[in-house]
């Protein structure tokens, strides 16, 4: 290996020449194998001996503002890194300790200006029902899905998106914030120095805010006083650990909100998934589960809806030649929604036009 510098560099310009999101160092007996995520799959890029990645986690470490010598604690730490000079990114580092040793692994966020709300979804008809739901002046819009679908990304476009049609006061609470926007007032949580979610939110209200993105809703006093900001006249707008709007809607409750919040506060539940598509150019675009307040009644009322699920938007990718046969069987086979039934119909032309997430 060359230098730790030398190999950490020339590392993580391959790693955003190929689109990666994730870098990931895992030690094994002998060596450390290094894994890239691109578009959602880990792929091996090389094997360092052990001494060698030794060397290069103290000086991730350094670089990062880890404590090199702390090997039993888990540690997070950021970097700022600058592709050819010009295009910058955010690099989260975190370590965790193992036996005799630590793994590392390094999220790569872009810090360029988030992509706009047209250039997300597959299927410019969820944009208009997603724009639908944002005419709303209270309430609360929450997104579902796995780590790395998008969630943060849509609620940045969000955000651009209203500050562009209307002057208002946006504020963001998130923990890490991984993009720095214009117009927008956006808060760090810290919970070790007592700046939680909640404690976030009650400041943020003194600044008289017309939408509030909560990076994500984790606890009961987070979901509750996220449900009362909503019902005092706000917009919120955040994410949650749940497979789709039946799973939100059950997590919710397991928090204590009750159901008459749920029927008059929850204004609609979007699931994302990210596919990997291949026209104009190979990229991923996202689809949605979006469940509306009336849909999320009928949900509560009798645990059924009928919006479009994943595996019609699918079919409806595959149909018109978005995703290959491979990636549509690959996408097929995962657990879905299995939720009524809706009228399909083709894309705009405007459909093409699609930004990674």
């Amino acid at each position: 290996m060359d230098s730790p510098s030398v190999f950490a560099a020339s590392l993580m310009e391959e790693a955003i020449q190929q689109q990666a999101s994730d870098i990931h160092f895992t030690p094994e007996e002998d060596e450390t194998s290094v894994f890239i995520r691109i578009h959602g799959k880990r792929v091996l890029h090389s094997r360092l001996s052990t001494p060698s990645f030794r060397k290069l986690i103290a000086y991730y470490k350094f670089v990062s503002g880890m404590d090199i010598g702390e090997m039993q604690k888990p540690q997070d730490g950021a970097m700022p890194f600058s592709y050819q000079g010009q295009t910058q990114y955010s690099l989260r580092l975190s370590t965790l300790p193992l036996k005799q040793t630590e793994s590392l692994a390094i999220r790569i966020l872009p810090q360029s200006e988030a992509p706009l709300l047209d250039q997300l979804f597959l299927f410019p008809f969820q944009i208009t029902l997603l724009r639908q739901l944002l005419m709303e002046s209270t309430g609360i819009l929450l997104f579902t899905g796995p780590t790395g679908s998008g969630k943060t990304t849509t609620m940045y476009s969000i955000l651009q998106d209203l500050l562009r049609i209307k002057a208002c006061q946006a504020i963001t609470l998130e923990d890490p914030i991984e993009k720095r926007m214009e117009n927008m007032l956006q808060v760090q949580v810290n919970e070790k120095a007592g700046l939680t979610y909640q404690a976030g939110l009650k400041a943020a209200l003194r600044h008289d805010p017309d939408v509030l993105m909560i990076g994500e809703i984790r606890d009961e006093s987070t979901a509750s006083f996220a449900f009362e900001t909503a019902r005092t006249g706000h917009l919120v707008i955040s994410t949650l650990h749940a497979k789709n709007a039946a799973g939100a809607i059950h997590r919710l409750k397991e928090m204590g909100i009750p159901i008459a919040d749920l029927q008059h506060t929850l204004i609609g539940v979007a699931s994302l998934e990210l596919l990997p598509i291949t026209k104009p150019h190979p990229t991923r675009a996202a689809i949605m589960e979006l469940a509306d307040s009336a849909q999320i009644s009928r949900l509560l009322k009798a645990n059924k809806t009928s919006f479009l699920t994943f595996a019609k938007l699918r079919r409806k990718a595959y149909a018109y030649g978005f995703i290959t046969k491979e990636n549509y069987q690959v996408q097929k086979g995962r657990q879905t929604a299995v939720y009524g039934t809706a009228d399909a119909f083709p894309p705009a032309a405007s459909s093409t036009q699609n930004t990674r997430i």
